[in-house]
């Protein structure tokens, strides 16, 4: 299977300010890939320049193996920063517009509508719109040409909590036809729900590239036992070896969580009384900022 997007090096710079470095992100075809990173880390700025809507100092962009340009845009939809339209028409006649612009049968215009859930409010003048509202707007135009690759720059901005779940089913229901989504986001809840595998940018470099899956391995098991003195003694001569972290009653080990079920046997045996077992995944914000170096990864 090709890959959807490619860049090679990637780099672009304003005078002395580095906005992306060496930038190498390789999405495959169908995949939903989240580009997570702070405000201000270089996500918007790729975007644009795989769009072609920014020159790169450096490096290349390729895709489905293609450099953008006239014909190459002809398969993918986009959604960058907010959309901003007129305020004077309705949500439907702009979809039109832009059909006819796109030379896409005005028969998609009510598709895209319902697949974004304007339907109802399609007759309304865009000026009466909500944000979030807006925001679903510039989704059903990005869908128009039913595009085989969409990219999405923070594409719950704005929406409700309903509207969020809204739009993580719809592009559920778009990689499920086989479209490749790249979305960017600064939330990490948002990516972990929807996204096969995530890149991490921070200062304008990928910092990290995995699966999403493992974005949460490891993990620790947490007990709260006492009496304090006696649990510990046990803890640390049943697991030798293993990091025993501990605050008062409350201790954390690095085990695995296969191993809980005879651990609380064994303190309970050992006249230790258990209130609280349990296995923590890891903090994925904690993850974040280990991974970003701790700052805001505006440079």
């Amino acid at each position: 299977m090709s890959n959807a997007v490619e860049t090679v090096g990637l780099t672009k710079r304003y005078g002395s300010t580095v906005a992306v470095e060496e930038l190498n992100l390789t999405v495959p075809a169908g995949e939903v890939y989240g580009f997570l990173g702070p405000n201000g880390a270089g996500k918007t700025t790729t975007l644009r320049m795989l769009l072609g809507l920014v020159r790169p100092t450096s490096g290349s962009v390729r895709l489905f193996c293609r450099a953008p340009g006239a014909g190459c845009l002809d398969g993918i939809g986009a959604l960058i920063e907010g959309p901003a339209f007129y305020p004077y028409l309705s949500g439907r006649d702009y979809l039109r517009v832009f059909a006819d612009h796109a030379r896409v049968s005005r028969s998609r215009v009510g598709e895209v509508l319902h697949t974004v859930g304007l339907t109802e409010r399609s007759a309304d003048r865009y000026g009466t719109y909500s944000l979030g509202m807006k925001q679903r707007l510039g989704l059903a135009a990005a869908l128009l040409k039913r595009p085989g690759l969409l990219v999405l720059d923070e594409p719950t901005n704005g929406l409700d909590p309903a509207g969020i779940a809204d739009m993580r089913v719809t592009i559920q229901k778009l990689a499920a036809t086989g479209c490749t989504v790249l979305l960017s986001s600064h939330l990490l809840s948002e990516v972990e729900q929807i996204c096969d595998r995530v890149g991490v940018i921070a200062r304008g470099r990928l910092v990290a590239e995995t699966p999403v899956a493992l974005l949460r391995s490891g993990g620790s098991l947490r007990i709260v036992a006492g009496p304090a003195d006696r649990a510990r003694a046990y803890l640390m001569a049943l697991v030798p070896g293993v990091d025993v972290r501990f605050d008062g009653s409350v201790y954390d080990l690095d085990v695995s969580p296969g191993l809980a079920a005879g651990i609380n046997a064994g303190l309970v045996g050992a006249g230790v009384s258990v209130s609280e077992l349990r296995w923590r995944e890891p903090d994925l914000e904690q993850i974040f900022f280990e991974l970003t170096g701790g700052d805001s990864g505006v440079g």
